[in-house]
């Protein structure tokens, strides 16, 4: 029999068309009262900060425009000062994974400034003096997760820290697909990829459960499904509901398991070179579901059966030949959805490698990968491979 463990957060989701609407009325049930809202310096432009203003009138206290990329410390830095001096309540991270990251920060770092220590959780179940709201328009499912990145320098070179606390899970998290339907074609890819290597991560993880596994398998199914349509056509509502319904569902099953090798490779390349998440996750998932094939054949089997890849006969008589199948799969959705495939293209030099390998093999995310990795030279040949 096996056996596992799980932890879950409280949080109250809404999801549907036009759920940006209940934002109000939800917000006041929690007594919130002076929150800050974190965007990108575009969020503006396409008409949903208006909207949450409008919502929430003159509960909204600040809005931080300056969101970068993997959350810089120094932002982070700039931000917690903004919102101590407006005495804010809680945090709003409105747009994609940077925002949601920014938000998770922020009110980790005004958490510890007012208590004037360190505040992690000492009990899973514990809740925070700050608590995130993440209204997603992207499907990068940091809304669902406990862990948040922040890039600081190490050693003189930028690197991504990632940051697990259960007291950072957004505590409302509003799903609305009116809100992806301007989302460019490269970050409907970028961000569609990130929720299948959620999937993928969840599936093989060390500490899956049945609740992570069950989760992985609906959110595969919904993406592979969906994906391919936003690919041809970017308008297409029903698929836009149904890729965003997959992403929660990848972003949930992530939230129970420890990630491993592909998103702690992916967390070192973009906070070292600044290159876009999704990009990376699109060059690196296929290569690390390869690796991970003799360690881990019976998931990337169901991953195959759940992306309408092999049947389930099929795929248990030959679980190897199943998951080649769905690597190959992810690496042609990659081409079709004309993404990056190589870390060239993402300006990543050649030189860097050797420094990012041994940055990748020192992250204790990559040590919880199905396969051991018990040297950095398989992290390099992996990433010359890809280069």
């Amino acid at each position: 029999m096996a056996t596992f463990g799980y932890t879950s957060f409280a949080q109250q989701v809404i999801f549907g068309e036009g759920a940006l609407h209940h934002l109000g009325q939800a917000t006041e049930r929690f007594g919130w009262r002076q929150m800050l809202l974190c965007v990108t310096s575009g969020a503006h432009a396409r008409g949903g900060v208006a909207r949450i203003k409008a919502a929430l009138g003159g509960r909204l206290a600040l809005t931080f425009d300056g969101v970068a990329p993997h959350v810089p410390e120094e932002m982070v830095t700039r931000a917690t000062a903004l919102a101590e001096r407006a005495g804010v309540d809680a945090v709003i991270g409105f747009g994609g994974g940077s925002a949601i990251g920014a938000a998770k920060a922020i009110a980790s770092a005004l958490e510890e400034r007012r208590m004037g220590r360190p505040t992690p959780a000492a009990y899973p179940t514990d809740q925070p003096l700050i608590p995130v709201v993440a209204i997603p328009t992207t499907y990068s499912g940091s809304e669902m997760t406990a862990v948040y990145g922040v890039t600081r320098e190490v050693d003189g070179e930028p690197r991504k820290v990632t940051v697990s606390d259960p007291k950072i899970a957004p505590k409302l998290v509003l799903y609305d697909p009116l809100l992806t339907l301007d989302l460019p074609l490269r970050v409907t890819a970028g961000t569609g990829i990130n929720a299948v290597a959620h999937c993928i991560e969840a599936l093989y993880s060390t500490t899956r459960n049945p609740l992570s596994t069950a989760a992985a398998l609906a959110g595969l199914r919904a993406i592979a499904h969906a994906l391919p349509h936003l690919g041809a056509s970017l308008a297409n509502h029903a698929a836009r509901a149904e890729m965003l319904e997959g992403a929660y569902l990848a972003g949930t099953a992530l939230a129970g398991v420890t990630m491993a090798l592909h998103h702690g490779i992916c967390h070192v390349i973009g906070g070292a070179t600044g290159a876009a998440h999704g990009d990376v996750n699109g060059i690196m998932l296929a290569p690390v579901m390869r690796f991970n094939l003799e360690a881990a054949a019976p998931q990337l089997a169901q991953a195959a059966e759940a992306m309408g890849i092999a049947d389930r006969v099929s795929a248990a008589r030959d679980q190897r030949a199943a998951g080649m199948a769905a690597a190959q799969t992810v690496a042609d959705l990659v081409e079709r959805l004309r993404l990056p495939q190589r870390l060239r293209e993402v300006g990543v030099r050649e030189e860097q490698l050797p420094g990012l390998a041994r940055a990748a093999f020192a992250s204790r995310t990559v040590h919880n990968n199905p396969r051991p990795i018990t040297d950095v030279s398989q992290i390099e040949a992996l990433l010359r491979a890809a280069w």
